[in-house]
């Protein structure tokens, strides 16, 4: 399926604002709130529209630390990669993990109350991890931007 321009007007508010009504959105849409309907069913079930979530401020839940970690591996074999990926899968404070091309195999996300939490998160999972021959973390100081928008 193509989106059209009204599909990607869709995806965009929603995007920002996924409590929003129907009859809202198809205002903004500019859509009778019946064909609105139709639509972001359809999105829904082809795949655009994968959920919805609340996004939580990390501040007001206690984990204002995000911590990036590079993580090279000690092979490339399927059964090394396999074995990182089930194994970081399993990580609660790890938002995010991304095979890489480059320096680094896998990049980390992770979120940490503060240093000393994310020394016990090290200790804990990631100085286990399976395969793992080198890691380096990094703090971020700062949050400059950040979004969970789709440029569509």
């Amino acid at each position: 399926m193509e989106l059209d321009n009204i599909d990607c007007r869709i995806l965009a508010v929603l995007q920002k604002q996924g409590r929003m009504s129907n009859a809202d959105l198809s205002e903004l849409v500019a859509l009778s709130a019946s064909a609105c309907h139709r639509r972001v069913q359809r999105l829904e079930k082809d795949g655009y529209i994968r959920d919805y979530v609340a996004l939580l401020n990390p501040r007001k839940v206690g984990l204002p630390t995000t911590v990036f970690v590079e993580i090279t591996l000690s092979g490339q074999a399927d059964e090394v990669l396999d074995a990182f990926e089930k194994a970081v899968a399993r990580v609660p404070d790890v938002l995010e993990c991304h095979l890489m091309a480059g320096s680094a195999d896998y990049l980390l996300k992770v979120v940490a109350g503060d240093t000393e939490d994310f020394a016990r998160i090290h200790r804990r999972y990631l100085a286990t991890l399976p395969g793992v021959a080198q890691m380096q973390s990094s703090f971020a100081l700062r949050t400059v931007r950040q979004t969970t928008a789709l440029p569509v």
